[in-house]
């Protein structure tokens, strides 16, 4: 499928295909560390749960990560250079319909001295339907706004969301808080959820600024995943007792925002990567 405008896309590899594709990414592998590093490309398993998504240790497998092919394998990089690698995704032809998922891993490994091997990874997800037909559809549904104060007085918007399609989703937008005490504004706050399962929920949580007043505000929260976008607004109360707010949804499919950021460790962390033009992922490989 043609996915320049999905904003997902331009962080995981995600695609809906038949049963007997073969499809092709190409990633850039980025040394940014002053010194030349030897970095492993390859596949592995996870999973998408109630937590979210969910990386499995080391090189574990699973039927998605068997049908990766990354080259080249390896790479050494000098200080600041880059590689562009190949990512073959052959889906065998009978395979069953169904969300899968894996992670594109850059690895590098290291002593520190003392005999301890210090291993870190950078990653891109993938989200990989398969099934006849079209693509399944992607939905969800965002419950009403509730406004409260924590004990130590900061101001909290939540709300629940529940998965309603059939795709996993990355849920990220923005809060805006508006006609508040005095007519005063509030600046927008970025938003984001841990991935959604299939028919599941989360209850997502905006912290706001500690110095906002008390009183009522408009509150609008702009939810999306890829193509799928939804809205909703209403009147938030802080301070005193909570309100729930009113819920206007807006189901149009226009492209808000991408998702979240993919990252594992092995007893070192190492987060992240970018995207770059002509639909490239990049894997860089953080210093030590």
């Amino acid at each position: 499928m043609n996915r320049r405008d999905d904003s997902r896309a331009h962080k995981y590899i995600v695609d809906h295909v038949k049963p007997g594709t073969t499809i092709k990414r190409r990633i850039v592998v980025e040394n940014s560390s002053p010194v030349q590093r030897k970095v492993a490309l390859y596949a592995a398993a996870a999973a998408v749960a109630e937590q979210g998504f969910v990386i499995a240790p080391d090189r574990t497998e699973n039927e998605l990560s068997s049908w990766i092919r990354v080259e080249p394998g390896e790479e050494a990089l000098a200080a600041g250079e880059e590689v562009e690698a190949l990512v073959t995704i052959r889906v065998p032809r009978d395979a069953e319909a169904g969300e899968r998922y894996a992670v594109v891993w850059g690895e590098i490994s290291g002593t520190d001295g003392q005999q301890i091997q210090n291993v870190g990874r950078a990653g891109i997800r993938v989200y990989l339907s398969v099934g006849p037909g079209g693509e399944p559809p992607s939905g969800f549904e965002i419950g009403p706004l509730t406004g409260l104060r924590e004990p130590d007085g900061t101001p909290v918007v939540t709300t629940e969301v529940r998965n309603t399609g059939q795709r996993a989703l990355d849920l990220a937008g923005e809060l805006r808080l508006t006609d508040g005490p005095g007519g005063l504004s509030a600046d927008p706050v970025r938003v984001e959820a841990a991935t959604l399962p299939l028919g599941g929920s989360t209850t997502v949580r905006v912290v706001l600024d500690h110095r906002l007043p008390d009183g009522t505000w408009t509150a609008k929260l702009d939810l999306a995943s890829g193509w799928t976008r939804r809205s909703a607004s209403g009147t938030v109360s802080f301070g005193g007792a909570t309100v729930p707010a009113a819920v206007h949804t807006d189901r149009s499919s226009a492209v808000l925002a991408g998702g979240l950021v993919a990252s594992g460790l092995v007893l070192a962390v190492l987060f992240g990567f970018a995207y770059r033009r002509r639909a490239q992922q990049r894997l860089p490989i953080p210093q030590e």
